[in-house]
């Protein structure tokens, strides 16, 4: 440790005796549109991805999530004859394939004995709590719809289920659900629609990033990390970006509540084998509970499930 007389300083002195410095971050300047819907399984099953590519590279764009409509009711005719789906419950084998391919747990037996009928009344839940209390807090109430629906076979669509999940975020269920149902919560939902036509999107997932050029790319469906890490590279236009560091295992589960074996992995770069130990080793047994489900280990913070 040397202290120099001259400069007045322990250490190595800078040359220069007086530096403007800027610690301001630099200001995002793309915009990410993730256009989804509650009853979206293949947006369940990229939960793993899209939660660690925020979380290292949020930094870089403001997020902005938009409701699709993927429900509006069901009827006589075809609803997706692509995809084989023309009744409730022929969405239940669909969903449990991508639940077993994706390894996101869906039960999906909830479409042949109490189908959700629409999935625009938890999207007007969304637009609302989005609308009077925060984006943050209306992706946290997305997030426990989802696992309400595909992982615990709940009818997200109820009035009451609503209201539920809503008061466990803490806010006033019955209010917000009794206003969703009002014009304003179908008016903020169109808004939404036109502007997933303005983006041109035709299914669900679709991520969407736009610079200030209005120029950049969309992803559409449930891809790799690597590319969304790509595709905001060339949004950029940076061949290198800075991702931040991943949060510990516990700061993690604080804030989401409820992981899965599969969001585990894919945030920390784990084999499936490895999850258990991997937990035991971050948390302390009191901190949180172990379960299955479907085959799937979760853990989570509360007494849920």
């Amino acid at each position: 440790m040397i202290c120099d007389l001259k400069t007045g300083a322990c250490g190595e002195a800078d040359e220069e005796e007086l530096e403007v410095i800027d610690f301001n971050q630099p200001q995002k300047s793309v915009h990410l549109y993730y256009v989804t819907d509650p009853i979206c399984s293949h947006c369940w099953a990229i939960e793993p991805v899209l939660r660690r590519f925020v979380e290292q590279y949020g930094h870089y764009f403001n997020f902005h999530t938009v409701m699709g409509g993927l429900l509006e009711k069901w009827h006589d005719g075809p609803i997706d004859p692509a995809n084989g789906i023309y009744k409730p419950a022929d969405v239940a084998g669909h969903w449990r394939e991508v639940g077993q391919h994706s390894r996101m747990p869906i039960d999906g037996s909830l479409m042949i004995d109490n189908p959700v009928q629409s999935s625009y009344p938890p999207s007007r839940v969304f637009k609302v709590i989005q609308k009077n209390h925060s984006a943050a807090k209306a992706f946290e109430y997305l997030r426990r719809a989802r696992e309400a629906l595909f992982a615990f076979n709940q009818n997200i669509a109820d009035k009451s289920v609503m209201i539920e999940i809503v008061d466990q975020l803490g806010l006033e269920g019955e209010a917000i659900v009794n206003e969703a149902e009002q014009p304003v919560g179908q008016q903020l939902l169109d808004e939404d629609f036109a502007l997933a036509r303005k983006l041109g999107v035709r299914g669900f997932p679709t991520i969407i990033m736009i610079n200030e050029e209005n120029k950049g790319v969309k992803i559409a469906g449930g891809r790799p990390f690597e590319y969304y890490v790509n595709g905001l590279k060339q949004t950029l236009n940076q061949e290198e970006l800075q991702p931040k560091p991943l949060p510990s295992f516990a700061d993690m589960l604080e804030k989401e509540k409820l992981l899965f074996s599969k969001e585990i992995e894919v945030m920390y770069d784990l084999g499936q084998s490895e999850v258990a130990s991997f937990v035991e080793r971050e948390l302390t047994y009191d901190r949180y509970q172990a379960k299955e489900l479907l085959g799937e280990m979760y853990v989570t913070t509360s007494k849920k499930g």
